[in-house]
């Protein structure tokens, strides 16, 4: 390889490598010669990360780099300069720690590639068939309180689709959750399994959805959902000035009436800055 980016550059270097989520015949050429060639590869898991490797029939060096030890991530860095980092499936850098990763390398003024393969989000979207012009990745929903909350309101309030992770066990309640913020009538699709031998994509209603995966629920799950609708936006967007002020005068608070703008759609700074505008 010679090509500007490849292992023969010298000096330390960071490559984030897609694995596959399912099917492991989607490693690509690159990523193959990339974990050949570096230093060490990082990961989160050593022994599912060992086994991808003795499947491509390579012998590298295996460290776990995981949210718990990623303080270590300057040390390891150090250590072994040309690193190769990988998470359990996809992409490195969404939802997982390989972010973080990348933050430490920059601080060090360490080059860092990402390259390009296999991820979860964007073939369940397109296979969703729902607008795909305009998206939200939204990751994984916190798993309660207020900013759960937050997020839902602003799902169900923003016009374009939404895209989300969500674990098995918690599926049905995110789709309830989803299905009463965003009105019964609002689309989605729920994609579990992606690539392997029992992929499905189911469409439909989000209350139909909540129903039809109730129980019994297994793999990698991508939750896509429709973005508001113009004419239900036109129809009963609220009138926020005049509900904050109502709200003022029944004697809340500034956050009070924050959090309640939010959670009828409005953006946390708009809504915090008209909270504080009534109650001057």
């Amino acid at each position: 390889m010679s090509e500007e980016g490849s292992l023969t550059v010298e000096g330390a270097r960071v490559w984030l490598v897609p694995t596959p989520v399912g099917n492991l015949g989607d490693i690509t050429l690159r990523a193959v010669e990339v974990l050949r060639g570096a230093d060490a590869v990082a990961c989160e898991d050593t022994r599912r990360t060992g086994a991808l490797l003795t499947h491509l029939g390579l012998k590298r060096p295996l460290l776990r780099l995981d949210a718990h030890t990623m303080h270590r991530a300057a040390q390891v860095l150090e250590k072994h300069p040309r690193l190769a980092y990988v998470s359990d499936a996809g992409t490195p850098g969404i939802s997982d720690p390989g972010a973080e990763l990348v933050r430490a390398a920059v601080k060090l003024e360490i080059p860092v590639e990402v390259l390009p393969g296999a991820t979860a989000f964007v073939p369940a979207l397109v296979l969703s068939g729902l607008p795909t012009a305009r998206f939200t990745f939204e990751g994984f929903l916190p798993r309660s309180g207020r900013e759960r909350r937050e997020r839902l309101a602003a799902i169900a309030a923003r016009p374009e689709t939404s895209v989300l992770y969500e674990s098995p066990h918690r599926l049905a309640e995110t789709l309830g959750d989803l299905a009463g913020a965003c009105g019964p009538a609002r689309r989605g699709s729920v994609t579990r399994e992606l690539s392997k031998k029992f992929e499905e994509t189911r469409r439909g209603t989000l209350p139909e959805l909540a129903t039809f995966f109730a129980s019994n629920v297994k793999g990698e799950i991508v939750v896509v959902v429709e973005g508001r609708p113009a004419s239900d936006a036109a129809a009963d967007t609220p009138d926020f000035e005049m509900l904050a002020r109502a709200l003022a005068q029944d004697g809340q608070s500034v956050r009070d009436i924050r959090d309640h703008l939010i959670e009828q759609g409005l953006r946390k700074n708009d809504a915090y800055a008209l909270a504080l505008k009534v109650t001057a």
